[in-house]
């Protein structure tokens, strides 16, 4: 990975600018987990956030008035943060199971069903697929394409927290693990390969393949395996790939950071907007210029400065807005946030709370999602639009105020579109296709369970790309901040590197653009620390032996 830096002026250092160990720019969870390991390892660390708040989109809000409901406001589950994170920062964080992996409703033969995956495959399931493919070839499939996956993310997760292997050592691993089926399916091919070859029925296909696409640009047979990396990291967190629900809402995961770094000693500024960033401001040190809170123009050095934001927006800052930064990233999603008075029922007639315990997965056949994609670069809103539901609350109530609490019926609901490309609609029409979708399925209408803030209005909230880019400084609304990377060294001189590397010895980036970035992770963040940590060290060695 290299940022390109532009042709820049030389200039002589500011006076006066204070000087630290280390500046970190943007205060999201992975900027967060960075500073507190190295405040922990004694050195000075300054975090430059741009909000008046940390945690980038690892936040919560209450955006209905007059109602305490406390909701994960971007992103919404944890699957990649290592025990490993949790346990060397000593962070309050509880990840809550979810009994319910996904409730997929169908229409088949003219009536309402719908297919459910537990957590723990059980009899449920294995009735639920029988009942929908008519028999149990792809029940039994279901179970032997997932042990497969288990064995490579078992293999391949201990590595995201080293530095990198090459492609040829992270396969053997694979392969000694028992994975190398599995290696193959996701390494070599188009993952919808092995979908197919797996699967017969196509909503089972699409269940399989909506890991592959979430946040991602791509489909089924994309022949740059673009769709298999967004798989992979769906799958392989902590060995198991399982999706948790963070008790409190996701702000709590940034607010235990947020503790982590403080109480070890790195100063934390908000309302700090950086400027500019120059890596060679004299005597080996980098410059980092913001505004601060008061809009008064700062200036600070250091000798290594870590870059939580998007590459993209690191490489107008090294520049002032000049400088070749390639490819724009652009996300494909819209993100609803609702609190009901109660859950809808369901025409199939299962239980809500069961179907939305888990992932309620809305017209994501394997075709279905095959033609969103088509039809969304055509510059079209497809029509049904593939998206995702899910109940934060029927796994932790904790997010409700002690008012809410007294109504037993009331429930969250969060929806996560596919393929929904910006300009192709208004964000009304996108919010009204989404919630029609979901409504195909219901057998009442949404509108009429959703509760009412007090202004009067249904409480629901809606965030497009457009938002993400506006509020959170996130390229096109892209989540992943570019497209997800393979979890190995690309070419030999990265062998041994941290995967944050930017081509300038004093920046790295400790965001979810780096390699192996990627959702609420903090592996970026440990990355980019462990590389400052193993520089400083090395420079105290080469001090010693009088190099």
């Amino acid at each position: 990975m290299t940022v390109a830096l532009p042709e820049r002026a030389e200039r002589t250092p500011r006076p006066g600018a204070s000087r630290h160990d280390v500046v970190v720019v943007g205060g999201g969870h992975n900027a967060l987990v960075a500073a507190a390991y190295l405040a922990r390892a004694g050195l000075h660390v300054t975090v430059l956030e741009r909000r008046d708040e940390v945690g980038g989109a690892a936040v919560s809000a209450t955006p209905f008035a007059g109602l305490d409901a406390r909701l994960s406001r971007y992103s919404y589950l944890v699957s990649l943060l290592p025990y490993t994170i949790v346990r060397n920062l000593e962070l309050v964080v509880e990840l809550r199971s979810r009994p319910v992996s996904s409730y997929t409703p169908l229409r088949r033969g003219g009536r309402d069903t719908g297919l459910l995956v537990e957590r723990k495959l059980g009899a449920a399931t294995e009735e639920s697929f029988r009942r929908i493919t008519g028999g149990d070839a792809d029940f039994q499939a279901w179970r032997r394409f997932y042990e497969q996956l288990g064995r490579l993310a078992r293999a391949l997760a201990p590595t995201l927290l080293n530095p990198l292997l090459g492609r040829g050592q992270l396969e053997a691993l694979a392969r000694e693990e028992g994975a190398g089926q599995a290696w193959e399916w996701v390494f070599e091919q188009p993952i919808g390969v092995a979908v197919e070859q797996h699967f017969g029925d196509d909503a089972v296909r699409g269940v399989v393949l909506t890991d592959a696409l979430i946040g991602t640009d791509s489909w089924a047979g994309d022949a740059s395996l673009k769709q298999n990396r967004c798989f992979l990291y769906h799958v392989m967190g902590n060995g198991n790939g399982e999706w948790r629900v963070p008790v409190g809402g996701m702000g709590s995961v940034a607010e235990a950071l947020h503790r982590s770094a403080e109480n070890a000693g790195a100063r934390i500024l908000t309302g700090a907007e950086v400027l500019h960033i120059d890596p060679d401001a004299g005597g080996g040190r980098a410059e980092v210029t913001y505004r601060d809170a008061a809009g008064t123009e700062q200036t600070v050095q250091a000798g290594y400065v870590l870059a939580g934001v998007a590459p993209a927006v690191l490489t107008r800052l090294l520049g002032r807005g000049g400088g070749a930064q390639g490819p724009h990233p652009q996300g494909t999603q819209l993100k609803i946030n609702m609190l009901l008075d109660r859950l809808p029922r369901l025409k199939s007639g299962a239980d809500p709370h069961v179907a939305f315990a888990g992932t309620f997965h809305i017209d994501e056949g394997a075709g279905q999602l095959r033609d969103a994609y088509q039809r969304s670069h055509d510059g079209a809103l497809p029509d049904p639009l593939p998206s995702e539901v899910y109940c934060h609350t029927l796994t932790d109530r904790s997010i409700l105020g002690k008012d809410l609490l007294k109504r037993p019926d009331v429930q969250t609901l969060t929806l996560f579109s596919l393929h929904t490309p910006p300009g192709a609609a208004s964000k009304d029409e996108m919010v009204r296709r989404a919630l029609a979708g979901l409504d195909a399925y219901l057998a009442e209408p949404l509108a009429d369970c959703l509760a009412v803030d007090a202004d009067g209005a249904p409480c629901l909230e809606a965030k497009t790309t457009e938002d993400l880019q506006a509020e959170l400084a996130m390229p096109g609304g892209h989540i992943f901040h570019r497209d997800l990377s393979w979890p190995y060294a690309e070419r030999a001189d990265q062998v041994g590197k941290w995967g944050v590397e930017t081509g300038i010895d004093n920046v790295l980036i400790c965001g979810a653009g780096a390699r192996r970035g990627g959702g609420v992770s903090g592996i970026p963040g440990h990355n980019a620390a462990r590389a400052v940590l193993d520089r400083v060290a090395d420079a105290g060695r080469r001090r010693s032996s009088g190099i």
